[in-house]
């Protein structure tokens, strides 16, 4: 499943409601003498989280703040403080990014071999007036599912392959039926209760600080105080959760009327994908024909790189990097060959750390970009990967693209997964729609309620494992920033090593009844820090 899709909501759920093991921390301290952030194990929020500190919690401290941050300030105000790091420039394989945006267009990679605008290939790579990147998706933004192109043309994989293509869709379609009619009731009762808080609080928008804080007595406001307490849970504002759920039932309808099986997106592309060697094909457009279909991977291009205090929306995590586009993920599954080729882009043109906040189910051209992740392991290149939105354990559900094809053994030590934290620390602290895996999954970072650039100067809250992935990124780039001796393989461990352990019990996938040990979720058992990342970068640099 495609991680720039918006987490869905459980129309079940909704109903209801309306109807009504240790892991041992290694030791960085400095030669300094500074010591290495721990987690506390029982603290409460102090006061409530206030929006400012929302808007950034991912940059705040565990101790000081209470909330599961990665301790970004902390780290520029006590390890950085008057250190100049080198250029180091990010990957973003995405869904584009609006290079005109006000709190991005200082931290854009240009390619200085390129002669803007002359039509001519100038650095003879292939792609002619690359300036920003590369576009590999043409002017397309939507594209089918992987096991739907798989069920329209069957010669891509093996017998036992289409077989779970066609049964995922069969599931899929009766799913859609009855989640058709649920979709609708939660459109309506959402805009129902919507209304009757708005003309409560007397205004359109209101806080669910505010929602928790209504005492009337009112049978109706009571009723709609508890629905839109439900739905301002999942992290998103009404708009964006009307939109969400209008989108959901649109998908709904798609699949009952077979739909998602007849159209072709790729032909306007005019390369065949199934093609390794067709390479001359897309445009250098990296913000695609419509900016408002580039929401997901600006919003990534920021968590990374935003520029740092300048009023201007939020912070950037790396304060030192150049954003180098790739557009390669579109409204629906990648193709294996897009992101293969992305990553050899990404890598020829000097990126040392490469953001993927996309995967898949189905992969038929797993190899292709197996190949990529070895070539960028090489060219020594870290690949920062989505875990995915799924609730699953990635020890035995399909993730794509992984460094794993047994699930067990890596084929490279380049490319780390992140799963989502939520920014409550305790046994919420797992985002409830983080996928999970003590072998296939790295590390935590934070993916909810993530503040971040968006299309046309704007700035929005988005979550997913799609938000954590940058996160870690950008503490990555950090390190390569201003540790460049640190090979790729030393950054990933270190990311995982430095980590903060939590060894209390958490809710996973959002069920209050399954609570497991955070140790048990991921291969280190840690949450991402950055402050303790860079104590150790400097402990290995000596």
């Amino acid at each position: 499943m495609n991680t720039i899709k918006p987490i869905y909501i459980s129309a079940f759920a909704f109903l209801a409601l309306v109807g009504c093991g240790a892991s041992k921390q290694v030791s960085n301290t400095s030669n300094s003498g500074l010591v290495a952030i721990s987690a506390p194990l029982n603290i409460t929020k102090k006061t409530p989280i206030t929006e400012n500190d929302l808007k950034r919690w991912s940059h705040l401290d565990i101790v000081t703040d209470t909330i599961p941050g990665m301790s970004v300030d902390k780290a520029y105000a006590e390890l950085l403080k008057g250190k100049t790091g080198v250029p180091v420039i990010v990957g973003i394989v995405d869904s584009g990014v609006d290079i005109e945006h006000e709190d991005l267009k200082s931290v854009l990679w240009t390619n200085k071999k390129e002669i803007a605008g002359n039509g001519i290939d100038d650095d003879k790579n292939g792609y002619i007036d690359d300036i920003y990147g590369w576009n590999f998706l043409g002017d397309i933004t939507k594209e089918n599912l992987e096991y739907e192109r798989i069920l329209k043309d069957k010669s891509l994989v093996n017998e036992a392959t289409y077989l779970e293509a066609k049964a995922l869709n069969d599931k899929k379609v009766a799913d859609a039926t009855t989640g058709k009619a649920r979709s609708e009731q939660m459109l309506e009762a959402i805009a129902t209760d919507d209304a009757v808080l708005v003309k409560h609080f007397g205004k359109p928008v209101y806080t669910v600080e505010e929602v928790n804080a209504i005492e009337s007595q009112d049978p109706a406001i009571q009723n709609s105080k508890a629905v839109m307490q439900q739905m301002l849970s999942y992290g998103l504002p009404v708009a964006d959760l009307k939109v969400a759920v209008q989108k959901q039932l649109e998908d709904q309808i798609a699949l009952i009327n077979g739909d998602h099986l007849k159209t072709d997106y790729r032909k306007v592309v005019g390369d065949n994908p199934n093609d390794i060697t067709d390479t001359k094909y897309g445009n250098n457009n990296v913000m695609g024909p419509d900016k408002n279909e580039i929401l997901h991977g600006t919003h990534v291009a920021g968590i990374v790189a935003q520029s740092r205090n300048n009023t201007l929306g939020g912070d950037g995590v790396a304060n030192n990097v150049q954003i180098l586009t790739v557009r390669a993920v579109p409204d629906g599954d990648e193709y294996d060959k897009d992101i293969a080729l992305g990553i050899r882009y990404a890598v020829d043109n000097g990126a040392k750390v490469i953001n993927g906040s996309f995967g898949k189910s189905f992969s038929p051209h797993k190899q292709w970009v197996y190949d990529a992740i070895k070539y960028a392991e090489k060219k020594d290149v870290l690949i920062v990967h989505a875990a995915g939105n799924d609730a699953k354990d990635i020890d035995y559900a399909e993730n794509f693209p992984n460094d794993s094809e047994d699930k067990v053994t890596e084929f490279a030590d380049n490319l780390i997964t992140i799963g989502a934290l939520n920014f409550e620390y305790g046994n919420k602290v797992v985002a409830r729609f983080s996928n999970i895996g003590k072998i296939n999954v790295d590390v935590f970072a934070p993916g909810v309620k993530i503040y971040a650039t968006t299309p046309n100067n704007t700035y929005k809250y988005l979550q997913g494992t799609s938000m954590a992935a940058p996160n870690a990124a950008g503490v990555a780039a950090l390190i390569r920033s201003y540790y460049p001796k640190l090979s790729a393989k030393q950054v990933k461990h270190i990311l995982m090593d430095s980590g903060i352990a939590i060894i209390t019990d958490v809710i996973v996938g959002g069920k209050a009844n399954d609570t497991r040990s955070f140790t048990t979720l991921s291969k280190s058992g840690k949450i991402v820090n950055a402050y303790n990342a860079l104590l150790m970068a400097e402990k290995m640099s000596k």
